[in-house]
């Protein structure tokens, strides 16, 4: 009897229907991740109930709206004229910080204060916030504006001092309270709090996220996750092909 050589084993290439079933399945990854995406954003709300400090941009054409200010209020110096703005609000970051209520014209608020010879004038605005934004057990202090006459080379920090004392910092010299308020706190993190404006605050700010414990992937991340896996099999599709 004759015996018929045993032939190798061949595997099959990845057939149509085998590989429908594997894009399907990469694709299931993509969208399950995009939908990890969506979800985890609106679920880390988070925010820092905070004094902010704020500058009037009068702008090319009078008026002005307020800017938020890229130095602390003592290291700013206003010049004479200058309106200088301060705000208790709960807030994630500059992007969503809530700005001063109200008029902030300076002749207005200086109307009273004659200018001197060797002295600038500066205007303050100071917005105690709302109730939403207390802390427990306080109640802000009505909106209130101030003329603070100081010194040509005084900053913001020494105007506020001349008009609104107690002040008090912290170790770091962050502004914590103005003319005594709030009693206690300071920068403190409120997770899941709403701003005055009425939107939450996202903790959208890399910083926020951080401090929280909070890592959420980007978008950029997870897409590159399902596309390495649609890469993998395509690879692993190729190389049967080959060996076929």
């Amino acid at each position: 009897m004759t015996r018929r050589p045993v032939r190798g084993t061949r595997r099959r290439p990845l057939g149509g229907a085998g590989l429908r079933r594997a894009l399907t399945g990469a694709l299931l990854a993509l969208a399950l991740a995009l939908v990890a995406l969506v979800t985890a954003g609106p679920a880390e709300a988070a925010g820092y109930r905070y004094w902010s400090f704020w500058q009037l941009d009068r702008g090319d054409a009078g008026g002005g709206s307020w800017a938020y200010a890229t130095q602390g209020p003592s290291v700013a110096r206003p010049d004479d004229g200058a309106v200088v703005g301060f705000r208790f609000a709960v807030s994630a970051d500059s992007k969503d910080a809530t700005r001063p209520r109200g008029g902030h014209d300076f002749t207005t608020i200086c109307a009273g204060t004659p200018a001197r010879s060797a002295t600038k004038r500066i205007a303050l605005v100071l917005d105690f916030g709302t109730t939403a934004d207390a802390p427990q057990g306080e109640r802000p202090p009505e909106r209130r504006t101030a003329c603070a006459r100081v010194e040509k080379d005084a900053t913001a920090a020494d105007a506020l001092a001349s008009v609104a004392e107690p002040l008090r910092y912290n170790s770091n010299l962050l502004l914590c309270a103005i003319a005594g308020y709030p009693r206690t706190g300071c920068g403190e993190q409120v997770s899941g709090a709403k701003p005055a404006g009425g939107s939450t605050a996202q903790a959208s700010a890399k910083a926020s996220q951080e401090a929280a414990g909070h890592h959420i992937p980007s978008a950029s991340v997870l897409v590159g996750v399902a596309a390495v896996a649609l890469l993998g099999v395509a690879a692993v599709w190729q190389a049967r092909r080959r060996r076929g």
